[in-house]
């Protein structure tokens, strides 16, 4: 995110940058009610759209394109393995089934079902709501839209990357930053393409980033509070709920360190897929 807002902001310090998001992702959470906070999440995955734009002004063959989108390419390589590993890891996180339960019961508690959000076995069961066959519902056509939003973001992103990066040489990419410059010179669609699209490519990572790194640091949050017992919710203040906010609060800066320990995340990832 730092990196990528400094293509907008070219003289803003590295540093400066990261830290203030940190900081601005870590107070939103503790300070802004779960009311207000779940709408600017809504809002923000209106940000993945900057990868589709990005991926139209990157053009290409498109009968070609839809083709290979419907007809598998497959190969026995080490590479293709892991491609193929690293697909099916993102789109089956263990954090997302931690963040989907516990928001179904944050917004149990939002809408005065249940007074709080208890994992203790032995609590009273009357804290337990009735869910009508309605509500079973709309949940799946929640979590069947979500999913196939999110694979027509990701379908999107592979062809950018690989109508742009990938055809012209470019499989080295060490920072997010760095594939947005590389993206300049190679969309030449119409006047300014290159800079637009770079733009696009950044406003894309920081309203990702600003969407994520919540849902990541959250779920964290949700799934020890459940494993211990504590109490949890981003509807509760921060008193009333200190661990799960410290959880929260000791993730966001775990990846901080990571940063200004000059780790690389794409190489990191990587590393940890393996």
């Amino acid at each position: 995110m730092s990196a990528s807002v400094r293509l907008i902001f070219h003289h803003l310090p590295f540093i400066v940058a990261t830290i203030s998001f940190a900081a601005f992702i870590l107070l939103a959470q503790i300070l802004i009610p779960y009311k207000k906070y779940v709408k600017i999440l809504k809002y923000l995955t209106l940000s993945l759209l900057a990868y589709v734009i990005t991926a139209l002004m990157v053009g290409g063959n498109w009968n070609h394109i839809l083709v290979a989108s419907v007809v598998p390419h497959i190969e026995f390589t080490p590479e293709y393995a892991t491609m193929f590993v690293a697909i099916f890891g993102t789109s089956i996180s263990p954090y997302l089934f931690f963040w989907q339960a516990s928001e179904e019961a944050e917004e149990d508690v939002a809408k005065h079902k249940i007074k709080e959000i208890i994992t203790d076995r032995n609590s009273s069961c009357h804290n337990k709501p009735k869910v009508a066959p309605k509500e079973i519902r709309l949940m799946r056509v929640d979590i069947a839209t979500g999913i196939g939003f999110s694979h027509f973001i990701m379908w999107a992103i592979m062809l950018t990357t690989a109508g742009s990066l990938y055809v012209n040489g470019v499989t080295d990419i060490k920072s997010a930053d760095q594939a947005a410059k590389v993206l300049e010179p190679l969309v030449k669609s119409f006047p300014n393409a290159g800079q637009i699209s770079e733009i696009m490519f950044a406003l894309g990572i920081i309203g990702t980033g600003l969407l994520t790194v919540p849902v990541l640091a959250g779920s964290a949050g949700y799934a020890l509070a459940d494993g211990f017992g504590w109490k949890e919710g981003l509807s509760k203040k921060f008193k009333d709920a200190r661990a799960f906010y410290l959880v929260i609060a000791i993730s966001i800066l775990a990846g901080l360190s990571s940063t200004l320990l000059v780790l690389i995340p794409f190489k990191l990832s990587s590393m940890l897929l393996l």
